[in-house]
């Protein structure tokens, strides 16, 4: 992320919304009751647990980089310098340079893959003036990755989307999951779930700094959160319910937002903010929505040009 950026201050969430016809309802009689045939979707959760193995490693002293699982989407870090600020850049095939503040010395650290199959440069930089904000390269290396299905890196957790089958937020997406007879009905679920239960704290919104982190089950336990908080709470769940979703970061005009992207296999996967009423999708953002009418957000968001993607996580 541009370094430039110091803080989420976001006038508005977005979120990746989807209105389809919710979990199944036997007092209702729809065109979908047809699919509702059989038992519903298993909801156990499936929690993929990143590894180092040690089989593919490089580093220094200070650094330890294990690829051993890239196929699988990620690649785990371990920093033990003496720099209280230290980050890594990881340029991505398709030219997008992702950049992470290393948040915990001594520990294992897991970032994705985000960019697909291909060739990735990784950097790692130790601050040598905070004044300055200047940094030295101490590390670099570049690692072919080729993944053995390209919904890997939106499955597994990572440090943007961090959860373990212990972690309160999995739980909640399973019940939320029960009864449901497709992933777009888990989708709504979790959505109106979300969207329902937790409020935007502009205080924190106005406090937060480079680098934040979310931490899903402090969202769901405290009902409060930024949008980052609200779309990695969301991907946490979605992805512990084997829905491959991707946290995007971008700006709508000059403010930066955080929203979700996630697959359906009946549409691939499906980039924009959107409601399905049934019949059509239309864009939509749900906080402006909390409190304006339908036609003025529409008004806001336009054909969507208002929003522009700059990473995924």
């Amino acid at each position: 992320m541009n370094h430039k950026h110091t803080s989420f201050v976001l006038l508005f969430c977005m979120l990746f919304v989807l209105f389809c016809t919710g979990c199944s309802d036997p007092s209702k009689s729809t065109d979908s009751d047809a699919a509702h045939k059989g038992p519903p979707r298993d909801n156990t959760p499936q929690v993929l647990i990143p590894t180092a193995d040690g089989t593919v490693l490089f580093g220094n002293d200070i650094i330890s980089i294990d690829a051993s699982s890239a196929s699988s989407g990620f690649l785990m870090l371990q920093y033990s310098g003496s720099s209280d600020k230290a980050k890594m850049q990881l340029k991505a095939p398709n030219g997008v340079t992702y950049t992470y503040l290393i948040s915990e010395k001594e520990e294992l650290q897991t970032f994705p893959f985000s960019g697909g199959d291909g060739t990735y440069q990784i950097s790692i930089f130790e601050c040598v003036s905070v004044e300055d904000d200047l940094y030295a390269l101490v590390f670099s290396q570049s690692i072919d990755v080729s993944l053995e299905n390209e919904f890997l890196p939106f499955l597994y957790p990572n440090e943007y989307v961090n959860f373990t089958s212990d972690s309160a937020v999995v739980g909640k997406g399973s019940e939320l999951a029960a009864d449901c007879y497709s992933d777009l009905e888990v989708i709504q679920q979790v959505y109106s779930y979300v969207t329902k239960n937790i409020e935007y704290d502009t205080e924190k919104a106005q406090s937060v700094v480079y680098g934040y982190l979310p931490d899903v089950d402090d969202t769901l336990f405290s009902g409060k959160g930024i949008c980052f908080d609200y779309a990695a709470t969301m991907a946490a769940m979605l992805r512990s319910q084997s829905i491959p979703t991707r946290l995007e970061v971008g700006y709508s005009s000059d403010a930066l937002h955080a929203w979700i992207s996630t697959y359906v296999e009946e549409f691939g996967w499906i980039d924009n903010i959107i409601e399905f009423n049934g019949e059509t999708w239309t864009l939509l953002d749900p906080t402006l929505a909390a409190s304006n009418s339908s036609e003025s957000v529409g008004k806001y968001i336009g054909d969507g040009s208002h929003y522009l993607l700059k990473y995924s996580y």
